[in-house]
């Protein structure tokens, strides 16, 4: 049996409890009164006074339990006006109390002042600088993830990756910003390590393609020209070349690098300013971009993101969780530690629970008078009973026992003044 089933089988039995004391009470004040009535049917005497408390005690409880069963129900199912209150005004009695709960708890007044007075910036601090406490919420958070890829299909986030992100990106010109970039990196001379390997790789594949450079002078060379002056023609120039390629290597302020560091810079400008070559740099990132290898790389990328994700996220003792756990705790007694910073995140909150309150108000007051509208009318009744009729009992037990004092009293007062 459920926690909701035992609960209701509980206040079930105290509400038929409670009705029998009640009932009981009633029938104990009629049998008094009955008795008395026979005892000395005048009246006289002590019974008079007996007789008078529990005639006005039956007369207190049978309108007490008249009041009380006419919030429910029809008293003996009698169609007396205003009785059966709950199911008739269902409806009204919902609205009333979403608009009790929307004035009264959801005023942004009051949410404000709860989120003060509670400390929840600090004392979720002091939690969560706990190391214990850390790992939980970063084992929930992992779970969560874990849970969230593998809902997610691959397919779809390939097409948000390609027709949302990667769109939006490659829609805006990347001309001019790339030329602000490489203006900076050229003008700094942080190129420079590059050209440098360029030079080096240069340098050493001329130094080993001698073969490749005769081979061409070889087939350049007129018929006619003789082999062994094609091999000195040959000699010389890859002695030149290799010259050449080691002076650019060694000279760091070679004329070949600084014209080069004049064509970078030129280009950089040209990619700021001219418009042909803005467009042209915008053509050749549309032709890289639609190209298959592109796309493939893309998913590529996803589905390594994906196992990585999963795989840290599945692991106690991975980076990722450690570093996550770690921060936690930081984060915990910074929030602990720092009233700066506690002051600034109880801003937060209470910025945000006053766009909640202003804006969201109705809709959570709604929950309940909606789904109070949908509740059946004699299952609302009993609901409620179920919740407040036990204590509802206590007003027939009032009256019964306020009933007889008071008929006691208007007796006594009686008897002496008559």
């Amino acid at each position: 049996m459920s926690d909701t089933s035992v609960a209701e089988l509980s206040r079930r039995r105290g509400l038929r409890r409670m009705k029998g004391v009640a009932t009981g009470l009633f029938l104990l004040a009629a049998f008094v009164y009955l008795w008395t009535g026979w005892l000395v049917p005048d009246g006289s005497g002590w019974v008079g006074y007996v007789n008078a408390a529990a005639e006005a005690g039956m007369v207190g409880a049978l309108a007490d339990w008249f009041a009380v069963t006419a919030l429910f129900r029809r008293p003996l199912g009698l169609p007396i006006p205003h009785t059966a209150i709950i199911p008739n005004r269902k409806n009204a009695l919902g609205q009333s109390l979403g608009d009790f709960v929307g004035t009264n708890f959801l005023s942004e007044r009051v949410v404000v002042d709860k989120l003060d007075r509670a400390g929840i910036t600090g004392r979720f601090g002091e939690w969560l600088s706990r190391r214990e406490h850390a790992e939980r919420v970063t084992a929930e958070s992992a779970a969560v993830l874990r849970g969230a890829l593998r809902v997610l299909r691959d397919e779809d986030v390939r097409q948000v990756l390609e027709q949302t992100v990667l769109r939006k990106v490659v829609e805006q010109p990347w001309g001019p910003p790339l030329g602000r970039v490489l203006g900076r990196v050229f003008e700094d001379g942080s190129h420079r390590g590059l050209v440098d390997l360029v030079c080096d790789r240069a340098y050493d594949w001329v130094r080993d393609n001698y073969e490749t450079v005769s081979r061409v002078v070889d087939q350049r060379a007129p018929s006619w020209s003789p082999r062994f002056f094609d091999s000195l023609v040959a000699d010389k120039i890859y002695s030149e070349i290799l010259a050449f390629a080691w002076a650019v290597k060694t000279d760091p302020e070679h004329q070949m690098r600084k014209a080069v560091d004049r064509f970078l810079v030129e280009f950089a400008r040209d990619l700021r300013e001219d418009p042909a070559t803005m467009a042209r740099a915008d053509r050749i990132k549309w032709q890289v971009l639609e190209h298959p290898e592109v796309r493939s790389l893309i998913a590529d990328a996803w589905t390594t993101a994906k196992g990585m994700l999963l795989e840290a996220a599945e692991d106690p003792d991975s980076e990722l969780r450690q570093r996550v756990r770690d921060g936690l705790v930081s984060l915990g007694g910074r929030l602990a530690a720092e009233p700066e910073l506690r002051d600034k995140v109880d801003g937060w909150l209470r910025e945000a629970a006053r766009y909640v309150v202003n804006h969201y108000r109705a809709e959570i007051t709604t929950l309940i008078t909606d789904t109070v509208d949908r509740w059946d009318a004699a299952d609302t009744s009993r609901r409620i009973e179920l919740q407040v009729g036990r204590d509802l009992q206590f007003i027939r037990i009032n009256g019964t026992v306020v009933g007889a004092l008071a008929g006691l009293a208007i007796h006594t007062v009686t008897e002496l003044l008559l």
